[in-house]
């Protein structure tokens, strides 16, 4: 089992920044790629962004450029710097790990970007 618990959410203006953070816990050495999701207000989860235990990131296209992904081994935690924040990037961010054929979740983070 591994435990994810997000922070950092917000409210910010368009144009800002914030920083979230996910720390996990429990069997952490089963992840092979740790990432985040998001979801507005009557829209599907999306794809945000994630890194693999190689060290491989991946972005959605609309967050290419303003959005950047980190993880610190030694403090079990996973980063999402966000800049150049849009009222469309407004969503409840969730952090999720993936690894053994198992998918986990925490349980979100609000960010607000006023316009």
């Amino acid at each position: 089992q591994v435990q994810l618990v997000e922070s950092g959410g917000g409210l910010v203006q368009a144009g800002g920044s914030l920083r979230l953070s996910c720390a996990a816990s429990g069997s952490i050495s089963s992840i092979n790629a740790i990432g985040w999701y998001r979801q507005a207000p009557g829209k599907e989860r999306e794809f945000v962004a994630l890194i693999t235990n190689g060290g491989v990131t991946i972005f959605a296209d609309s967050v290419k450029g303003r959005f950047t992904i980190s993880r610190d081994h030694a403090k079990n935690t996973l980063y999402l710097q966000m800049n150049t924040l849009k009222p469309e990037d407004t969503a409840v961010y969730y952090c999720k790990a993936s690894g053994s054929g198992q998918n986990y979740w925490g349980q979100g983070t609000q960010v607000t970007v006023s316009s």
